[in-house]
Parts: structure tokens; sequence; C-alpha cells
């Protein structure tokens, strides 16, 4: 098939002209994707330059340190977002935060058992790739539980791609307009802004001393978990100002993307491909029943429609924080609602993939 559609075959070729390779494509994918406004495209692109490479028969990899290090930058900005205001406010609304989250998780897991009951994705894979929350993290998470990260980032991404496109025509239809942005920026100026070295040390001191530690201890998906914990707690109690230029983080994005894009191989691309027409609908189920339950609290909790709608849209987190900070919502309660159900997903997602995969005869293990 992939023959057929013209890919050439990079088998032989010197590392050296792959890497380029690999570069080139995925600037002018980032640049594709930023061009249409999805969120995701520091991540999405390189993963799938990625996977043209490895399905072209390329043979370049990135190390395991490397990626490791890549997911502990990552913990550290999940950290930098989990500040005290956004906890304060989960806990002032804590029954509205509570049902949303519970009602979206326990959708996210029916349609996930769906699919995997059907043999659509064996193993986890159906129901981490069901998962709402920040994708980046469900497939890191994912990957350290054992599931097929390929098949998990897959589901991930299209949902990403999906919500992102109904979330901002809704906040069109609904008239919202963004705010006036004054004298454009550049680029270099928005991803290499001044820099605070001091902190910048502490904080890769603590992303990556935090995520070997965890991995010398034998922590499941330590590399990522470790350092946002230790962010978090050293950044709440003052002794930590987690600074993470755009560069640093597009760099991370990148590896993360490479790692996953390079993994995969013709079978489980095409695997991805058949799999396609149910994952589509699954995603627009989910989306029907966020729709329905923000509706809900509409009428039951008097939320404005737009607010109920974004803190309900199953993530990612960066997509909706971004639609959100353009319009005029309840800006802290979307982003609580959305915290809150990332951080249950991130502490019951390996149980509850574990559960299901028992309840259909599978493994823990995809």
């Amino acid at each position: 098939m992939f023959r057929r559609a013209g890919l050439p075959s990079l088998h032989g070729s010197a590392p050296a002209l792959q890497w380029a390779l690999l570069l080139l494509v995925s600037a002018l994918l980032v640049l594709a994707l930023e061009a249409v406004h999805l969120s995701a495209a520091l991540l999405l692109g390189p993963m799938l330059a990625a996977i043209l490479l490895a399905v072209s028969d390329g043979t370049v990899r990135i190390a395991p340190r490397a990626f490791q290090a890549a997911q502990g930058v990552i913990g550290c900005m999940i950290a930098r977002n989990l500040t005290a205001p956004i906890l304060a406010s989960m806990l002032a609304s804590w029954p509205l935060l509570l049902a949303g989250v519970v009602v979206v998780v326990a959708a996210a897991v029916l349609l996930g058992w769906l699919l995997a009951r059907w043999q659509v994705l064996p193993g986890t894979n159906a129901v981490w790739g069901s998962f709402p929350g920040a994708a980046s993290v469900m497939v890191l998470m994912a990957d350290a539980y054992g599931a097929d990260a390929r098949l998990v980032a897959f589901m991930q991404y299209l949902r990403v791609v999906m919500v992102a496109i109904v979330a901002s025509s809704v906040a069109q239809f609904a008239g919202a307009h963004a705010p006036p942005t004054g004298a454009p920026v550049s680029w270099l100026a928005q991803a290499f802004p001044p820099v605070h070295w001091g902190w910048l040390l502490a904080t890769l001191a603590v992303a990556w001393g935090g995520g070997a530690l965890a991995l010398r201890l034998r922590v499941p998906a330590g590399p990522l978990l470790a350092p946002m914990v230790l962010g978090m707690i050293l950044q709440d109690v003052g002794l930590l100002r987690i600074e993470l230029p755009p560069w640093l983080l597009a760099g991370c994005y990148a590896l993360v993307g490479w790692s996953i894009g390079l993994r995969f191989t013709r079978a489980i691309l095409l695997h991805a491909l058949r799999a396609l027409p149910r994952v589509f609908l699954s995603i627009l189920a989910l989306l029907a029943i966020c729709g329905a339950f923000s509706a809900l609290l509409v009428f039951a909790a008097g939320l404005d429609p737009m607010t109920a709608y974004l803190a309900t849209s199953p993530g990612g987190v960066d997509s909706i924080a971004i639609i959100a900070a353009s319009m005029p919502v309840d800006m802290s309660f979307v982003m609580a609602l959305q915290t809150a159900r990332f951080l249950l997903v991130l502490l019951a997602g390996p149980a509850l993939a574990r559960f299901v995969a028992s309840r259909i005869g599978g493994t823990p293990r995809a």
C-alpha cells in the first residue's frame, strides 16, 4: 500500500540524511498545523513526520535517555499549571466538579471497553486512548504501563483534532471573538523570551533528577510523575519558580513525538487506518455525551452555556485553555474541572485500564 502511495524507501540511507529529512518534514508540518491553530502542533507535527520516516524504512531512533529527559520537562510543565488558585477553585466547586469528572471519565471508560470488546484495538489500548485529559501525558502513561503508545497516540490525537474543531466552531457559533492582540509579535520573540537561567537550571534539576531517581526506584511512569509531583510541591511552598522557555518545550515535544512516531510499522499503521471509522464514531459519541452533560449543568447549576461546554469538553487541556482564554467564560471553573479530571485519570487510569482488560478477557499489559 505504501509503495503504491509513492513513499520512497530510505533503507540503507545515511543516518544524517534521515535526521535532516525528519527535521525538515517536522518543521513543515508544525507550520502547517500552526496555520490552522491546532494547539498540539508542536507534538503532532514531529510525530506525523516520524511516522512517514518509519514506514519509509527509516532506521534512526531516539535514545531512551533523551525520551526520559523530555518526559521530565513535560512533568514540570504540568506542575507549573497546577497552581494554588486552581486547586482552591476545585475545592470551592467540588460538587459540580465531582459530577462532571465522574460522568466524562465513566463515558470514556465505557467507550474504551466497547472498542476493546469489539476488538477494534487490543488490550488496554482502547481504554488509554479514550481517556480525556492531556493527550501527551496519556500517551506517556500508557507506554509506561505496557500499552502500545502508537495506537494510543492515534486515538488521543484524533480526539484532540476533533475537540479543537468542534470547540472552536461552537465558540464562533456563540459569537465569541478573540480579544485584540495589538501589534503582531514575531515567532522568534515568542520562542526565545528572556530566561532566568538560575530558575531554568533549578527546573531542569527537578525534571532530570526526579526522573532519574524514579527510574532507580522503578516507579511506574516515574520520569513523568516524579518531576510533576516534586515540582508542584516545591512551587507551592515557594522554593521553586518553574522556568520553561518555549524553545525548550518545543524541543521536548518534538522528542516525544519522534520517539512515538518512529516506532510505527506498516502493520500498525494499517491497523490504525482500519480502526479509524469506529474510533471516529466513539469520539463523536463522547463529544455528544459531554455536550448533553454541559446542557444539564446550564439548567441545573445556572452556568453559562460556553463555560459549561468548555469545562466538560474531553480535552486536551491545552487546546481548551487557549479557546477559553479568548472568550467571556468562567476561566477558573473551566480549568478547575479540566484539571480535576486530568488528576483523576492520572491517579486511577492504570487501575481502570486493568479492570477493563480483565472484564474482556485481556491482559493488564497490552
